[in-house]
């Protein structure tokens, strides 16, 4: 029976991707679990695969189209099968039913109670489900054989495991599709999403023409205003002295042979600040309403810069690992990032962000905006030799750094700012504490 293909959700912020390009075409065999497009999302291009084996009768989306999740994008069954009805309102009916049963699933239900819905599965098949969802299903002790996956294919979703964990959750109703023959049917629009104001029309401006932002440029222009209107940010900023910290890195590198462990300044900057975060867990939160969460763990997001934006992917439980692993992560995680490899789950998340624009220069000082859901954001300037008059009045050359620490203010105060600040300073002006804690 032919079966459609959706546009899968990458990430739980994800609404809608565009369809880069068709690694297969019409007529095509395809097997399950085998890379069909490539789509762009509002973070990275990334391959998704077919949820299904059998030919690729049609391709509902065309190459640069737009699709919203949930919807069909290409149709897999037998040679000579009908498409007509492989998506049609039955299927629609029979999703929004799923989608009804799985929000009346009351929050906190056991597993056990969810075990009683599960779909039959084949003996020794496969649980699908991401290194997300895995990860939270071993942190609540939940047996992903015993959960039905909601999404494409039976897969296991990050929603599928919120009401087992004490979570509400929230599932957008998906409007049903037809897909007509044999004009290539048009995906609906997109749900509707916050627009950036337009510029303002300024008289006597210069020739000029205008450029489209990329998905992932408007994401972030988006995000970055909703956070400096939304959460009241402060900043506070200090001096380090950092000879005693690239002393030590110079000593590492010279006896690590392994360049992937090769340890830079961002590096020492992480494991700082994530025993920092240990030891003032009020800024490892964020603001809800009339509480606060203050996370278990600590993990750190480095910000990276992109040929069209910005991403953040994430060190877990960054405190907990020794400098040689933070730095072999760190590498990879930047590289992936850069080559647009990344999944959803390693960059979707973190508890504090760390922006370094000391390599780009001559960056002494800046202030960053606070990546939001997260309480706070350090910003990091470049390494600048100074003179500086030690006890005696002895005026000598000192390698100094800034950190500019920005906060929201609902959830922090200046003290509890300025007390992680002068633990960040002393953990680098002290660097041998990285290496023992």
């Amino acid at each position: 029976m032919a079966k459609p293909i959706v546009m899968p959700q990458m990430g739980y912020d994800m609404t809608e991707g565009t369809i880069l390009r068709w690694l297969k075409r019409e007529g095509d065999r395809v097997e399950r679990g085998e890379p069909i497009a490539e789509i762009e999302t509002d973070k990275v291009n990334i391959e998704i695969e077919s949820f299904e084996s059998g030919v690729l009768l049609k391709l509902v989306a065309q190459e640069g189209q737009t699709v919203p999740v949930g919807q069909p994008i290409a149709i897999v069954g037998e040679p000579g099968e009908q498409v007509e009805a492989a998506v049609g309102p039955a299927a629609a009916a029979d999703g929004k039913a799923r989608r009804e049963e799985r929000a009346e699933q009351p929050v906190g239900a056991p597993v056990a109670q969810a075990a009683e819905a599960v779909a039959e599965r084949t003996p020794g098949e496969r649980v699908r489900a991401s290194p997300l969802v895995r990860r939270l299903a071993a942190e609540h002790g939940i047996d992903l054989s015993q959960v039905r996956g909601s999404g494409p294919g039976g897969r296991i979703v990050k929603e599928d495991l919120l009401p087992l964990i004490g979570q509400p959750v929230a599932i957008p109703e998906a409007p049903p599709v037809e897909v007509a023959a044999p004009a290539p049917p048009v995906a609906p629009a997109a749900p509707p999403r916050p627009e950036l104001p337009p510029a303002p029309v300024i008289p006597g401006l210069p020739e000029f023409e205008l450029v489209d932002l990329s998905r992932m440029r408007q994401t972030i222009a988006r995000r970055m205003a909703e956070s400096h209107q939304q959460a009241p940010h402060f900043y506070v900023t200090t001096v380090v002295e950092v000879d005693a910290a690239l002393a030590l890195r110079k000593q590492i590198n010279e006896q690590v042979d392994d360049e992937a462990e090769k340890v830079s300044i961002t590096d020492m900057l992480v494991k700082a600040c994530a025993l920092a975060l240990r030891k003032h867990r009020g800024l490892n939160a964020s603001f809800a309403g009339t509480q606060l969460r203050v996370y278990k763990r600590i993990d750190i997001a480095i910000a990276v810069a992109l040929e069209n934006g910005l991403i953040t992917p994430y060190i877990v439980d960054a405190d907990h690992k020794p400098l040689g692993e933070i730095a072999r992560l760190s590498k990879d995680l930047i590289n992936r990032a850069r080559a647009g490899e990344l999944r959803p789950e390693e960059y979707q998340g973190g508890t504090f962000t760390i922006s370094n624009l000391g390599m780009y220069g001559l960056i002494e000082h800046f202030t960053a905006v606070i990546n939001p859901p997260q309480a706070a954001i350090l910003a990091v300037g470049s390494i600048v030799k100074e003179p500086v008059y030690r006890d005696g009045g002895e005026l000598v050359p000192v390698q100094r750094m800034r950190l500019t620490l920005s906060t929201d203010h609902r959830v922090a105060d200046g003290v509890a700012a300025a007390q992680f600040l002068s633990e960040v300073k002393h953990l680098l002006e002290h660097p041998m504490l990285l290496l023992v804690r």
